[in-house]
């Protein structure tokens, strides 16, 4: 998805990102819509933004990621070294068409691999999927049906929500948060797990998974409708808590709702309040969808969710760092 990492910039991101049917679809007036939505949202998230310091984080944390993953990758597979990172958001720049005219100018055109390496760890088709619906638009218009020089050999990991690796820096970032509170208070500590929503008109329309196999496919092969995302957000839970043994209370929870139509909930801001109107003071946030630091992080948890607890009596309302620079991550990257 990216963010914008000026202010100048968050315009041109939202106009982008209300635009998209995938994420956010509006039917048949969404190229009404999505600008007039887009424009009339552009002051309030300005100045969200300048609240955490001008500009999205998220650009610098995929840069070092990408990075030092290729370091690893370097040292690991040296037969298929040097390894470059392209870097690519959806709605922010740089965008697909710049990563992908940068590609073919580095000579990945003749038969050159690359790997599309999705940053969402668990699919939707409205993430991922709409990312990597854009990927093939720029490879249809830069390269063609039948690229003249074999083209680029494209390759692709679109999910990896329970990955040891992953799980493992979340349990760290987890265990490290729930060591600043007093010991005899840490087993009461509720866990938080927040990712981002999506509208349920998205949830519901999906896509089947696995695929079906053509013309006929066998009776006997299962056909899930629907949006796999909030059952692979749920199994990425699940693993984070195996490996904690479940010894902390915990609830999962969705954030970052736009408008008035049903989204996944409940909320997070809700279900936090929830809690400490029940004398639960103690808290612990987990963006468990994200792989860096943005603006829902460092502002609606930090400044917004995690306020309003304390304004509350919510004193022990805290949040686990993100991955950011985790080594433990950018290993898991690199697997």
């Amino acid at each position: 998805m990216g963010g914008p990492s000026t202010l100048p910039e968050v315009g041109p991101f939202l106009s982008r990102l209300f635009a998209d049917a995938d994420l956010i679809p509006l039917g048949r007036l969404q190229s009404y819509l999505g600008p007039l939505i887009s424009r009339r949202r552009t002051p309030k998230i300005q100045a969200q933004y300048a609240a955490i310091g001008g500009g999205s984080p998220i650009r610098k944390w995929s840069e070092h990621q990408a990075a030092e993953m290729c370091v690893i990758l370097d040292a690991r597979h040296p037969e298929s070294a040097p390894h470059k990172p392209y870097l690519a958001f959806r709605y922010a720049d740089p965008l697909t068409e710049e990563m992908y005219t940068k590609l073919l100018e580095d000579g990945f055109g003749k038969q050159g691999r690359a790997v599309a390496f999705t940053q969402y760890p668990q699919y939707s088709c409205s993430t991922t999927g709409s990312s990597l619906n854009e990927l093939w638009k720029w490879r249809m218009r830069l390269e063609g049906k039948e690229p003249e020089n074999g083209g680029v050999q494209w390759s692709v990991i679109d999910r990896w929500g329970t990955h040891p690796g992953l799980v493992e820096a979340f349990a760290q970032n987890i265990e490290a948060q729930l060591a600043t509170y007093p010991e005899e208070e840490r087993k009461d500590v509720v866990l938080i797990f927040s990712a981002h929503s999506l509208p349920m008109s998205v949830v519901n329309r999906g896509t089947p998974f696995p695929p079906l196999p053509k013309p006929k496919p066998p009776t006997n092969l299962p056909f899930l409708k629907g949006d796999t995302y909030p059952s692979e957000v749920a199994a990425t839970v699940a693993a984070v808590l195996s490996r904690l043994n479940h010894r902390n209370p915990s609830r999962l929870s969705w954030q970052s709702q736009v408008g008035p139509s049903a989204w996944l909930g409940a909320q997070t801001s809700d279900t936090v309040t929830s809690y400490v109107k029940k004398g639960h003071k103690n808290q612990i946030l987990i963006p468990i969808a994200f792989t860096s630091d943005h603006i829902e992080t460092l502002f609606e948890l930090d400044q917004e969710v995690i306020h309003e607890a304390r304004e509350l009596g919510g004193t022990g309302v805290k949040r686990a760092e993100s991955l950011n620079g985790s080594r433990v991550f950018i290993e898991a990257l690199a697997d």
